[in-house]
């Protein structure tokens, strides 16, 4: 009896345990379907973890770009500072004698359209008049330049593809990248042929760079060497990120900190070469100051974030939209924006139209408002005008009014009004010193307002030319006779 209730009592069991057998092994298959679908290595670059099938695509569309100039000098320049030369010839400058010296400078670029469009950085081709491209199968094109933005350091080539397609690599959104990211950089580093580098995206939004009007670039510890300018920053989609541009190295070669021109940037660049036009960037019109400690202390701010307005324009964008001096700008569009050069950046890339919204704080209340977008105003009218005369010190001089649309062509951060020097030809103003950029404020007693009133108080000759300009943050005063 006892034998028979064992016995039926293991038969039980031993059926509880094979049920519970098969709903590990479904699941163990279940789980092991699902895995198979997403983790399992198809080949063998997945199994080795390897960025070759990357390289095979995105490596195609990366080129060799050599820009070739020639400077002319004079031949016996390099005796002008000899002593003994000096006492037989004097300071003369001897003319004639012309010696020509080809430079050569080379870099990468990346095709962005299947019909040859390709970005590499202004300093790659910059004054060249000879420029080629090599393709990653070692084909050559000669290349024309579309579009030179100095601003961006950023240039725009297109090769005559012959209505052959070009492989090329897509844009990504910048603004969605993370620290950590994976990057590869490729280019053509020393000129020693096309490289790839793998690394991270170490850093977002670095500001102290110094190679471009707007300070916002990532930073990665993939290789970059000279050479690699204009090269290609790629996520592990095969899509561009960046346009590799910078270096920060003590000897030359990498030390694992490069910046990369965001692809966001790059973008409206290229957009505008297509388009056939020149880069048209929304105007801000206004002063912004970094918002240090004490300046968040004082307002109240847990942390030191935001951009300080510090002056405003009358015909501003913000002016217009109800922001004043002494409002501190905290979001565009809903981005939060932690300095000054990121609040920049991100108008630079809105298009010329748009309507934005900013968040700002005033008076610790925190406030929006909608601004809309558009180029800087030419008013007045620059009326560009050459000035000549024997006895004019400004003669040579090209002058124009100040207009908000011609301080941003000068790439001026003041908003200054009056008659400012765009170019010095030869002539008394070249010998006298005067430089381009300079700002008249008055000459006698005549305060200078317009280029009218600088035509007038130098139409007379004068015994003493009693002269006040701006020059940077400088005002000078100085004293010519007539």
């Amino acid at each position: 009896m006892c034998i028979e209730r064992f016995i039926g009592r293991s038969a039980g069991l031993m059926q509880r345990i094979a049920v519970l057998a098969m709903i590990i092994v479904g699941g163990s298959v279940l789980l092991n379907t699902a895995m198979a679908e997403d983790a399992v290595p198809r080949d063998r670059e997945e199994v080795t973890l390897s960025f070759a099938p990357l390289v095979r695509q995105a490596a195609p569309a990366v080129v060799n770009v050599y820009s070739r100039r020639v400077v002319k000098n004079q031949g016996i320049a390099r005796f002008g500072d000899n002593p003994l030369f000096k006492h037989f010839f004097g300071d003369r400058k001897l003319g004639g004698l012309l010696r020509e010296r080809v430079q050569n400078s080379l870099g990468s670029g990346v095709i962005v359209s299947a019909d040859g469009y390709i970005v590499t950085n202004h300093h790659v081709v910059k004054g060249g008049t000879d420029i080629r491209v090599v393709l990653h199968d070692k084909r050559e094109f000669e290349a024309q330049m579309v579009l030179d933005d100095e601003r961006t350091d950023l240039t725009i080539l297109k090769i005559d593809t012959d209505g052959e397609a070009m492989p090329h690599l897509e844009f990504t959104d910048s603004d969605e990248l993370e620290v950590g990211d994976l990057v590869l950089a490729i280019g053509n580093p020393f000129g020693i042929g096309q490289t790839v580098t793998s690394g991270i995206v170490s850093a977002l939004a670095r500001t102290d760079v110094g190679v471009s009007d707007y300070q916002f670039f990532i930073q990665t510890d993939a290789a970059i060497n000279p050479g690699n300018s204009g090269g290609a920053l790629v996520d592990m989609a095969g899509r561009v990120v960046g346009i590799n541009t910078a270096i920060y190295s003590r000897s030359g070669g990498s030390n694992g900190v490069g910046f990369a021109i965001p692809a966001n940037m790059v973008r409206i660049v290229v957009e505008s070469a297509r388009a056939g036009k020149s880069v048209q960037r929304p105007w801000l019109g206004a002063q912004l100051q970094e918002v240090t400690s004490d300046i968040a202390e004082s307002l109240g701010f847990d942390r030191p974030k935001g951009a300080l307005v510090q002056l405003v324009h009358p015909s501003s964008p913000l002016n217009e939209g109800g922001i004043r001096l002494g409002d501190v700008l905290l979001s565009l569009d809903g981005k939060q924006i932690l300095e000054p050069e990121e609040f920049t950046y991100r108008i630079a890339t809105m298009r010329v139209g748009s309507k934005v919204r900013v968040g700002y704080v005033r008076d610790g209340e925190e406030r929006f408002a909608e601004i809309s977008l558009d180029v800087p105003p030419e008013d007045p009218p620059r009326k560009t005008t050459l000035l000549q005369g024997k006895r004019n010190p400004f003669a040579g001089a090209v002058v124009a009014n100040l207009s908000p649309a011609l301080a941003d062509e000068l790439r001026l951060t003041s908003f200054e009004e009056g008659v400012i020097i765009t170019e010095i030809r030869r002539g008394n103003a070249l010998r006298l010193g005067f430089k381009k950029g300079d700002v008249i404020l008055k000459i006698g007693r005549d305060a200078i307002v317009t280029v009218d009133d600088m035509k007038s108080a130098t139409t007379n000759r004068r015994e003493i030319w009693k002269i006040s300009i701006k020059r940077g943050s400088r005002v000078i005063k100085t004293r010519i006779d007539g």
